[in-house]
């Protein structure tokens, strides 16, 4: 897909959570299409040590009004600058960046879409676009507590949602491969992404089942093009830039079963 650098403007920013700002940014012009599980590049302006840009998961389009939504972690300087943003400021943005999830050939297909953490930030768009082709996929979302549980009521648009928390103040007390959900429906279709022992647990069970799984990894980025292969991830087709080719890589792919 043809890449863009674009300067957006901010709609709006709104403190989700403690750790966590949804940033909604728009553009004079129709915004390119992105799909799901791609990502863009932020620029960090006007700071004195953050010099690279900060890759971030496309949450989600808003087609309608023209709005690219990001579900930020403030955990540096460079996603701090991101949530000190105000509407009216402009961002700077390559995009959209990598490989995104493998979307259903056809609607009967059961789509379970595991995620935890920020990482539960490309299901969001994934989902909404598997119901917009006449899906209807299922969430399973884990996290520490429920206060630290994000945007339910978004993916609640868009299909039935499951969640577990560590200490039980929500949903099913444990971890997201222990739901009980996952005995009580077969999927045809796993797609995850969040911490890595979460992702490399959901592999194992969708290993064991026999179901298509694909995962998107969260290594370090950098340069999100592939030149600066800080991002190199062992494959069965070698070391592959999780930036250029991934950030989505099925599960078959990986060392991780090995």
């Amino acid at each position: 897909m043809k890449k863009y650098v674009l300067d957006l403007t901010v709609v709006s920013v709104e403190q989700i959570h403690e750790r966590y700002v949804l940033i909604k940014l728009t553009d004079i012009q129709p915004l390119p299409e992105m799909l799901p599980g791609q990502f863009v590049e932020v620029r960090v302006d006007g700071s004195p040590s953050t010099f690279l840009r900060r890759p971030i998961s496309i949450h989600y389009i808003d087609k309608v009004n023209n709005q690219l939504w990001l579900l930020v972690a403030t955990v540096g300087e460079g996603t701090r600058w991101m949530a000190s943003l105000h509407t009216g400021d402009v961002v700077n943005c390559v995009l959209p960046l990598g490989h995104g999830f493998t979307m259903p050939r056809q609607t009967d297909e059961k789509f379970l879409l595991v995620g935890g953490g920020v990482g539960v930030a490309p299901l969001l768009y994934l989902g909404a676009e598997i119901r917009q082709m006449g899906g209807e996929p299922t969430f399973l979302l884990g996290a520490r507590s429920a206060k630290d549980l994000l945007m339910l009521d978004e993916f609640r648009k868009y299909g039935q949602v499951y969640v577990t928390t560590e200490d039980g103040s929500a949903g099913e007390k444990g971890f997201v491969t222990g739901h009980s959900i996952l005995s009580q429906e077969r999927f045809s279709h796993i797609a995850s992404c969040g911490p890595t022992p979460m992702m490399k647990a959901v592999a194992r069970y969708a290993h064991q089942e026999d179901i298509d799984c694909e995962v998107s990894l969260e290594n370090l980025m950098a340069c999100g093009l592939g030149a600066c292969l800080c991002c190199v991830e062992k494959t069965t087709e070698g070391n592959l830039c999780v930036c250029k080719d991934g950030p989505v890589f099925n599960i078959k792919k990986l060392l991780w079963q090995l």
